[in-house]
């Protein structure tokens, strides 16, 4: 990767052709749920950009002595307490809570060679224009929204760029997102709305299977059968929706039969407030995000 001088802090890191190798370090600060869906999924990458990062690669900053002995025994990887026992880095992936990412900032700012690192940050709500305050002058930011389900390969994450970033920046970003899901490039002016659907969205389809489970159960099903057919349900109807690239509300008019089941639950839940109640907390999402960034 080349600074603006041309100088470059790992010359087998091709950067402009968006590809990693055996040599490229990445380190991601902040060992928790995301921090771990991201080592999980990039290690567990068979093709695609990130399928040659092995646990040597990559090196994971977490306070914790607990989680930090759990991380190295499952996943081999190194872990350290702060970011101020890193040394150079190709790629620093800032995997912490927005409310701490101002006492973080500053100790990245001096990780050797951050200056020409690419800084990928994945904290909900705050912008580009943040990070870039509290790092070296001219980094290259990018700003991430993912969701847990990179843990099995099936992320959705949407990505924007900072001042600096460049198309490369962005692709590679893209790309290695992309090795664990779904990963798209947006305005930054959209970010907290597209995390409100799938940064929060899995809370919301969890949700809905909890209250599809309880219906069932109130109706005599047991327990374990009732959330066992939720769930498949919503595997199954999300990929036919994807695998057929058919449209949510065409797949809604083919259940529905006139006077049927599904109608009258509907016609129910809509009774209840259930589009209101979604939208709702969709907007209420997008508020907090907002709040969150400019605290």
């Amino acid at each position: 990767m080349s600074n603006a001088a041309g100088q470059s802090l790992n010359p087998s890191f091709k950067y402009g052709s968006n590809t990693i190798d055996a040599s490229t370090r990445v380190a991601i600060v902040g060992g928790g749920k995301m921090g771990e869906a991201l080592l999980s999924g990039w290690l567990a990458a068979q093709k695609g950009v990130a399928a040659p990062l092995s646990s040597s690669n990559i090196v994971v900053v977490n306070p914790g002595q607990e989680r930090r002995s759990y991380l190295t025994e499952t996943y081999g990887v190194r872990c350290v307490a702060d970011s101020s026992e890193l040394t150079e880095t190709d790629v620093i992936v800032l995997a912490v809570k927005p409310q701490i990412m101002p006492t973080v900032l500053p100790v990245v700012s001096h990780v050797p060679g951050c200056e020409q690192a690419l800084v990928i940050s994945i904290a909900a709500g705050l912008n580009t224009s943040t990070i870039e305050q509290g790092l070296p002058n001219h980094i290259r930011v990018v700003r991430a929204m993912p969701n847990t389900p990179l843990l099995v390969g099936m992320g959705a994450t949407t990505l924007c760029a900072g001042s600096c970033a460049s198309e490369q920046d962005m692709a590679l970003a893209r790309d290695l997102f992309g090795c664990i899901g779904m990963a798209l490039i947006v305005d930054e002016s959209l970010m907290d709305v597209t995390g409100a659907i799938n940064g929060s969205g899995p809370a919301y389809v969890a949700a809905l299977v909890e209250a599809m489970a309880a219906g069932a159960v109130e109706q005599g099903l047991s327990a374990d059968v009732a959330e066992s057919l939720a769930i498949q349900t919503v595997v199954g109807t999300g990929s036919l929706m994807a695998l057929k690239h058919q449209s949510a509300k065409q797949t809604r008019i083919e259940v529905c039969s006139p006077g049927g089941t599904t109608l009258a639950a509907l016609d129910a839940m809509e009774t209840g407030g259930f589009s209101d109640s979604i939208r709702s907390g969709v907007k209420a999402a997008v508020r907090r995000s907002r709040e969150l960034g400019a605290q």
